[in-house]
């Protein structure tokens, strides 16, 4: 709870993974995947009840023995490829709130987004009830430096390439001058359960923008990126036992 206001966490890991079957409960540095959002809630000092959302009995198991939920099963319709994401988070909200466990703030932590961590979620939340009525929702973003627009290039049908947004090569700016810009990087999200219902989204004109560290914004979409944060995380274990 924060400031009086309740708060759900919701995490998503559906059965159906393509990119790279299993990917939801895939060990992970000594976890599976989905228990590493998981931890991030329970570890929060603010998210009163963590949820999974699952079609999968066994994925609901493991996420209970990591310290979720599991008061349900999300309908197979729910837990296609095209579902919409809202529809399944305004399952779970409808459902716990048949049985009289309503929320203000839903948090959503994604599997594929793992080194997330429980201060990211709670300075995230802070930082939304701090802004008062002037937003209803927050994001992880993350900046865009290497792959900062600016640098885009097209390539033409003959192979050549031209800026994107200057005249010319010549005229691209200096990297110091660029106004910073950031991209939705999928490592959290959060909103009030209100204005989550009336516009179907996390992201509109009330989101704030959470800046995360470059590194938090690396998601798992296959092997590699799996392999990647696998090291990672095992290098950020090294630095901390040093």
């Amino acid at each position: 709870m924060i400031n009086g206001r309740r708060v759900l966490a919701l995490v998503p890991a559906r059965a159906g993974s393509k990119g790279l079957p299993g990917k939801n409960i895939r060990p992970l540095h000594g976890k599976p995947l989905l228990a590493w959002p998981v931890c991030a809630a329970r570890g929060s000092r603010y998210v009163d009840r963590t949820v999974i959302s699952t079609d999968d009995a066994g994925y609901a198991a493991i996420a209970v023995e990591h310290g979720a939920e599991a008061p349900f099963l999300r309908p197979a319709a729910l837990a296609s490829d095209t579902a919409a994401s809202i529809d399944f988070i305004l399952h779970a909200l409808d459902t716990l709130e048949a049985v009289g466990d309503a929320y203000d703030y839903l948090v959503l932590l994604e599997p594929t987004s793992p080194m997330t961590e429980a201060s990211d979620v709670d300075a995230a939340l802070e930082q939304l009830v701090a802004a008062n009525t002037s937003a209803e929702a927050i994001v992880g973003v993350t900046p865009l430096e290497t792959s900062h627009p600016a640098f885009a290039v097209r390539r033409d049908q003959d192979g050549t390439i031209r800026p994107l947004l200057s005249d010319s090569f010549a005229a691209l700016p200096r990297r110091q001058d660029l106004d910073p810009v950031f991209a939705l990087d999928g490592s959290l999200y959060i909103s009030s359960v209100a204005a989550l219902r009336r516009t179907r989204s996390f992201a509109h004109e009330h989101t704030l923008g959470y800046v995360t560290d470059r590194f938090k914004a690396l998601e798992i979409d296959d092997l590699v990126d799996f392999v990647c944060i696998e090291a990672l995380m095992a290098h950020r274990l090294r630095e901390a036992q040093a």
